[in-house]
Formats: structure tokens, sequence, C-alpha cells
């Protein structure tokens, strides 16, 4: 089954590369973006034979590895 864990930094966390990416968008001329946050997310195929299962995987994988919970929040979807 296939899921998806999106990774964002937590609310009041600098974000050094939506900074970046924000200030290169005003110098290409996009003039009024406001703040820009960079998110990730990952894919996986896990072998749950259904949604819960798969999402409690998800969910113990970015608490083992792909998120950090000090500055990270984490959400897990089953993909369609």
């Amino acid at each position: 089954m296939k899921i998806r864990v999106f990774v964002s930094l937590k609310d009041g966390v600098l974000d050094p590369q939506g900074k970046a990416v924000g200030h290169a968008l005003e110098s290409l001329g996009f003039k009024g973006v406001g703040e820009v946050r960079v998110n990730r997310v990952v894919e996986l195929d896990v072998p749950a034979t259904d949604k819960a299962a798969a999402v409690k995987q998800g969910e113990d994988m970015a608490r083992a590895l792909l998120a950090n919970e000090v500055i990270e929040d984490f959400s897990v979807e089953v993909a369609a």
C-alpha cells in the first residue's frame, strides 16, 4: 500500500531554505510573495493490509527517522 508522509517545520521555526526561495522569487520579478516555507513529502510502499495499519507504519517511520519532532510536524495519508 502506498502512503505519503508530509513533514513541515513547526510554526516559529526559522526556515532558511524558504527564505532563500523567497529571495530568489523576488529577484526573478515575483513581487509581493509572502512567507515561503519549504516542506517535504516522502512516498513509501508499505506491506500493510489495511489503511489504519499503513498509517500506523508511516507514523512509526516518521517518529523513528523521517521527522525531527522537536522542530517538525508530520502527517500521514494513504495514497489513492
